[in-house]
């Protein structure tokens, strides 16, 4: 029988929750690295055997990439690290924001987003990362500047079809593609606007806070920006706002459903000062056309008043087909909560764990 894995990652730690295919009752394990911040982890089920990724942050030891052949029951991380900064950068990884499987036609690339901004590429399955120079020396760099959770690339995707495209986001710097395999990258935040600057639409510098590419369109994107949320219908070329119909322009998650193309989901959030749901209810909202319409999803979440928000990696979809697709969502004050029909319904599957900082899911 398959078996269903959701990665937590909080601010003390990580937690496994296992669930058979039907993603109805869920086990917990943990926490594993304890007092650590996961900020990242993945699931890589190209290979034979799947494998898990963690990205903790000690305060002692620093931080590091963990990976799991046992779907989480242990972990091994390399002697060395395995992200280490090359000597003439001067500089140290200070966290690792993402950490994102290549495509399916290269089961052995893995990426990694990392702060201070910069991009990373395993190609032995992510044991190792080597520094992506292309986009470290860009001439933009040393304009880039930290938003309030740090300079750091948080977004990677790659495209399905072309190992030389991939798309980056980071906070504050906006998104930026590559059509070469890393060796130049372009500014690519056409329409996304930048409030907070004099010019407020400058050619970088936005603060995007996440971005997801449909499953149906690869070179349909959607951008959940600080203000604003676009999609973009040419890889990233150009944006416009799909807001309408939403209560608030801001958050900071953004997912496509797996298999359904143009359906996507948001958590909009009171700006800029409260970061809380709007009218302290909690709602997932969706859209299935792209952006055009949105409905708002509570059904099996908090009725009450609920204050505590959903951070940029606190919401996935796993990889189940159609309207069988599980959706998931995790809080700052440590609720986990889960659908298996794409939305619709939703169940608890925990609470009071630490702030809730990523979440992956997958059925193996």
């Amino acid at each position: 029988m398959a078996e269903a894995v959701l990665l937590i990652g909080t601010r003390k730690g990580l937690w496994v929750g296992r669930s058979d295919d039907s993603r109805r009752q869920w086990t917990l394990e943990g926490p594993q690295f304890s007092m650590q911040g996961v900020y990242s982890v993945a699931a890589d089920t190209r290979g034979e055997v799947p494998r898990l990724f963690a990205g903790g942050t000690s305060e002692h030891w620093g931080p590091g990439v963990f990976h799991s052949d046992d779907l989480g029951r242990s972990w091994d991380e390399p002697p060395e690290g395995s992200i280490r900064f090359p000597a003439d950068t001067g500089t140290s990884l200070e966290r690792v924001w993402q950490i994102q499987p290549g495509p399916a036609f290269e089961p052995e690339v893995v990426y990694a987003g990392a702060e201070p901004s910069s991009l990373w590429r395993s190609a032995d399955r992510g044991v190792t990362f080597e520094l992506v120079r292309g986009l470290w020396d860009h001439p933009h760099r040393p304009k880039w500047e930290p938003g309030f959770g740090g300079q750091a690339i948080h977004t990677v995707i790659p495209h399905p079809d072309d190992r030389n495209r991939v798309t980056v986001a980071m906070s504050t710097g906006g998104v930026y593609r590559t059509a070469d395999g890393g060796d130049s990258w372009a500014a690519s935040n056409s329409g996304i606007k930048a409030y907070f600057r004099p010019d407020p639409w400058p050619e970088f510098g936005q603060c995007v806070h996440k971005v997801a590419a449909d499953a149906g369109r690869p070179d349909r994107l959607y951008a959940q920006n600080h203000h604003g949320v676009y999609r973009s219908d040419d890889g990233g070329g150009s944006w416009q706002s799909i807001a309408d119909g939403l209560p608030s322009d801001f958050g900071f998650p953004v997912v496509s459903h797996p298999t359904e193309p143009d359906t996507l989901y948001v958590f909009p959030l009171v700006a800029d000062g409260n970061r809380i749901p709007v009218d302290a209810r909690f709602r997932v909202y969706r859209s299935t056309d792209a952006g055009k319409s949105w409905d708002a999803l509570s059904a099996g979440l908090p009725s009450g008043p609920v204050y505590a928000p959903v951070l940029r990696d606190a919401m996935c979809a796993d990889n189940m087909p159609g309207a069988a697709a599980g959706v998931y969502v995790g809080t700052r004050d440590g609720c986990v909560y889960a659908s298996t029909d794409s939305g619709e319904s939703w169940n608890e599957v925990a609470r009071h764990l630490p702030d809730v900082l990523s979440l992956r899911a997958a059925v193996v």
